[in-house]
């Protein structure tokens, strides 16, 4: 950690206190005189000693204030050389549905535990991809939290790109997910992979099995299912219900069926820290290598301009009396 002054000369603005100080002196001498000829008794030591107190504190402060110190401070950065993540996010027209006109949508919360997995993941690639009835990969599994945030919120939206199908709200084809497999979405060097697939579950019929056998392949691909569903929500248009569209009661049922073939596991979204802890679980620990330093500041200016306000406030608060 380390101190950097940005601006040293800024720190000069400090000596504009003299002028204060030199009226005040002033002031006191001539308020001495007057209580002389008047035979007024003269007030202690301590009536002018908190006055030029207060203003040479608060003239310090704002000098350290205008020289702009800043705290540095440098860490390494790590990265698993045999890890890989993808977030999934289903991005269907099912995706709309929220409580009421005033509730965020399934695709607002699971943007939200987006964010939370790969804060869980420090030291882990991580990509997001959408799905459909495909999967489409959208940024490839990279330790750049920025650009990760940066993709979720600015590429990810209800039907972008649009699914192949004319299904209007149940569009989604769980069975899309084979090509995290099938089209190499990891690198040949990752032996822990897993997938973070943060959907309604109401999809398609999906061929379990299939899919199962798919994941379980050496090396395997770990999935963790998140769901965003209740029962009362609904999709709306102009803050009206859709009538073509009601919750499917049984996605969270089709979704456990297709973890246990995977040997996975499936969480709602209220339990996003035990979704997170089985995400690390499943990848376990493996070799890491430093790729450089993860740097971080404190600017420290807007802080003591705050706290001089207080010896200057003292001030007017003694005119006051």
């Amino acid at each position: 950690m380390s101190l950097t002054i940005l601006t040293p000369l800024g720190a000069l603005l400090a000596v504009g206190i003299v002028v204060p100080l030199v009226a005040l002196l002033r002031a006191r001498r001539k308020a001495v005189r007057v209580r002389d000829v008047l035979g007024v008794e003269q007030p202690g030591r301590r009536a002018v000693a908190g006055p030029l107190a207060a203003l040479a504190l608060g003239a310090a402060l704002l000098g350290l204030a205008a020289a702009q110190p800043v705290f540095e401070w440098t860490r390494d950065r790590t990265v698993r050389t045999d890890a890989e993540a993808f977030v999934v996010v289903d991005v269907s027209r099912s995706m709309l549905a929220r409580q009421g006109t005033d509730s965020p949508q399934r695709l607002e919360r699971a943007r939200e535990v987006a964010t939370s997995v790969r804060a869980a993941l420090p030291d882990v690639p991580v990509g997001i991809a959408t799905l459909t009835d495909r999967v489409l990969p959208h940024l490839f599994p990279t330790t750049d939290q920025e650009v990760f945030q940066a993709t979720l919120q600015r590429s990810i939206g209800i039907e972008k790109p649009p699914p192949r199908s004319s299904f209007a709200t149940g569009a989604t084809s769980l069975n899309a997910l084979a090509t995290l497999r099938g089209l190499r979405f990891f690198t040949p060097k990752s032996t822990a992979r897993l997938a973070i697939v943060l959907t309604d579950g109401e999809s398609q019929p999906v061929s379990n099995a299939r899919l199962g056998g798919l994941f379980r392949r050496d090396p395997a691909i770990e999935v963790v299912f998140v769901q965003f569903w209740d029962e009362d929500e609904r999709v709306y248009t102009r803050d009206v219900p859709e009538p073509q569209y009601l919750p499917d009661p049984s996605a969270r049922s089709a979704l456990d069926r297709l973890a246990a073939s995977a040997d996975g596991a499936v969480y709602s979204e209220s339990q996003v820290d035990a979704a997170t802890s089985k995400a690390r679980e499943l990848l376990g620990g493996g070799p890491s290598v430093v790729i450089g330093e993860q740097a971080g500041q404190l600017a420290l200016a807007p802080y003591l301009a705050a706290a001089a306000l207080l010896p200057f406030g003292l001030l007017l608060w003694r005119r006051d009396r």
